[in-house]
Parts: structure tokens; sequence; C-alpha cells
């Protein structure tokens, strides 16, 4: 019990900092790397991965690593960060609420524990291509959870990247804005999201409407 309030403890805690904290400006964060070289980019790193800990929007972090890093390196900055912030979730989880959650779970509960051990990675990655599942929750939810943690950093993994690609490439769009040169390549990603997500959308489509037609 002791733990899980900790758990709780934590959460309101990281609730209270992402509403009363203000959040430095871009050129600020610039002149502060500028300043401390390649040690300020790994502090952005811990921050950029501390940060999910607390409900802080992963898509804002996201968009930030790509103005200030462009597109490639962005995009290794919020990929790195994101598997890092997934894993402190998962184990500060663990920790602190997985004895707990044992205790008292239920018949559906653990009828619903047992299927996430099993199926772990597929309902990782599941959350985290979900727009509206917070990537917060999903950390947590995998720690508090039975499921190994080979499948779940599998699952985040596998989900982290096309959201990175996509918000990596709209901070590197706006970053790039005032050089041709840069804001053409930080296009590409768009183009090559397009090419992947449109086929495959029009799939998805083409089968629900065969499904709901009647025989």
């Amino acid at each position: 019990m002791l733990r899980s309030a900790a758990l709780l403890a934590l959460l309101v805690a990281g609730g209270v900092l992402a509403l009363l904290v203000d959040v430095p400006d871009v050129a600020m964060v610039r002149v502060w790397l500028d300043r401390r070289g390649p040690a300020g980019w790994v502090l952005l790193l811990a921050a950029l991965s501390l940060a999910p800990l607390a409900p802080v929007p992963r898509t804002a972090l996201s968009m930030l690593a790509g103005v200030l890093a462009g597109f490639w390196g962005g995009l290794a900055l919020s990929v790195a960060s994101g598997l890092l912030a997934a894993l402190a979730g998962f184990g500060v989880a663990r920790r602190l609420g997985r004895e707990t959650v044992t205790r008292l779970a239920g018949p559906r509960l653990a009828r619903a524990d047992v299927l996430l051990t099993r199926r772990g990675a597929v309902a990782v990655l599941v959350g985290r291509l979900l727009p509206v599942a917070p990537f917060t929750l999903v950390s947590y939810a995998g720690g508090l959870s039975g499921m190994p943690l080979g499948a779940y950093l599998l699952g985040s993994a596998a989900g982290i990247v096309p959201g990175s690609v996509l918000h990596v490439g709209i901070g590197a769009t706006v970053g790039a804005a005032g050089d041709g040169g840069g804001l053409l390549v930080s296009l590409v990603p768009f183009a090559l999201v397009l090419v992947v997500v449109g086929p495959a959308r029009w799939w998805q489509l083409r089968r629900r409407a065969a499904r709901s037609t009647p025989a």
C-alpha cells in the first residue's frame, strides 16, 4: 500500500508540475543548448525522457525535437527519449504498483492481466499508435500488468516510430520555414508517410465497407 501511495503521489506531483511550470520558448532553449554544447543535448534528452512521466504530451515534445534538431536529429532524439520514457514509466509502475494490483485484482482484471501477459507487444503497439491513448497511461498500464519487459519494449519501439516521424516532421518544417532547402528536406518524411498511410487507409475503408455490405 505504501508503494501504491508513492505511485499515486508521483502522478499527482507530475500533474501539478505540468500545470504550473512554464515551458521555455524555442529561442531560449536554443541559446541554452549553444552555451552548453554536447552536454546540453544530453540534458535535453534526459528532460524529454522524464517529462512523459507526468502528463506531458509526447506530441509537443517530438515537435520540439524537430524544431531544435531538424528532421533526422530530431527523430533520433524523439525515438531515444520515447524509449527511455517508456522504460522509466514501466519500471516505476512495476516497482510501486504491481504487487498491489496482483493482490486486489478480481476475476475480470486477472483475465485481462493474463491476456496482456500473452499478447503484451500487440497491446502496447496499439496503445502507442492510438492518438487518444496518453503515452503516460500506456507506460504505467504496462508496468502494472504482468507483461514481460521484452514484449513491452518491442511494442513500444514499433509504436513510437510512426508518430515520431510525423510530429518531428512537423517540427522540422516549422524550424526550417526560413530556409528553402531545409524546408524541402523536412517535407520528405511527409511524402513517405502519405505513400505508406494512404494505401493502408484506403484498404482499411474498403475492408470495412465489404464487412458492412449485406450478403
